[in-house]
């Protein structure tokens, strides 16, 4: 009997903060059981949406932290997880004219703080731990799928992987985002961002030869990110991937 009573501990995510020269981005970090800088691991980056931005550097773990939190995951995956934090007024994509669910995104998206703090965040994350730069990976939702969408735009080559949950983007970046292999979901009834936004990403990034797995959800509404996090097929995809 006593056996039943045996729990395992959370593993926790761990604060820090990255100081740029235009800013600083809180993050939380989460290490893999056992890590150790003799070998080196998958990175993934997770973006979080709108109603999550601030300087409290927990409100971004609300959506899917406890996804790579779970035992079960952490037993057959071993990776670095990291989830910033934008700051209020800020966001992760950029976009020119927002009237919900309509979005205007730039054509040539190169001077968004938050995006050139990413950058900066995910260089020194290379250089603080053992990374395998073949298997780094980056996916958001909401406004962090907008975000993923610009990220690959700002270091085209860097990523191995990368998914988007009911976001979008400006379909003529699609030609410089075509490398990394691409995961797209949407709801059909999303009320927030149209569903819309991502079939045009995805007839743009086939059109220029890249690999896209794109799944919509019937009578899903902004909240589609519960379909992938329950998806089975989701994790072992994403750590197939690399470069």
């Amino acid at each position: 009997m006593l056996f039943a009573q045996v729990s395992f501990a959370q593993a926790e995510y761990t604060a820090g903060l990255y100081t740029g020269k235009k800013g600083t981005l809180p993050y939380r970090i989460l290490l893999p059981d056992g890590y150790t800088p003799t070998r080196s691991y998958p990175l993934i980056i997770f973006l979080h949406g709108a109603g999550e931005r601030g300087n409290d550097n927990q409100l971004q773990l609300t959506h899917g932290s406890g996804l790579f939190q779970d035992p079960l995951f952490r037993k057959k995956y071993s990776a670095i997880v990291v989830f910033p934090q934008c700051k209020k007024e800020g966001y992760w994509a950029t976009v020119v004219e927002r009237k919900p669910p309509k979005f205007v995104y730039s054509k040539r998206p190169r001077k968004n703080p938050q995006q050139k703090l990413l950058v900066g965040l995910i260089n020194t994350l290379e250089k603080q731990y053992s990374i395998d730069n073949k298997r780094v990976y980056v996916g958001g939702l909401s406004m962090g799928g907008m975000g993923t969408f610009e990220l690959v735009y700002q270091q085209p080559k860097r990523f191995a992987a990368a998914f988007a949950i009911c976001g979008g983007a400006h379909p003529k970046i699609a030609r410089r985002i075509r490398r990394p292999a691409w995961r797209i979901d949407h709801g059909e009834e999303d009320e927030v961002v149209d569903v819309s936004l991502s079939k045009k990403m995805v007839e743009a990034l086939e059109d220029k030869g890249a690999k896209v797995i794109f799944n919509t959800y019937p009578k899903v509404n902004h909240n589609s990110w519960d379909n992938v996090f329950a998806d089975p097929d989701f994790l072992p995809w994403l750590f197939s991937q690399s470069k």
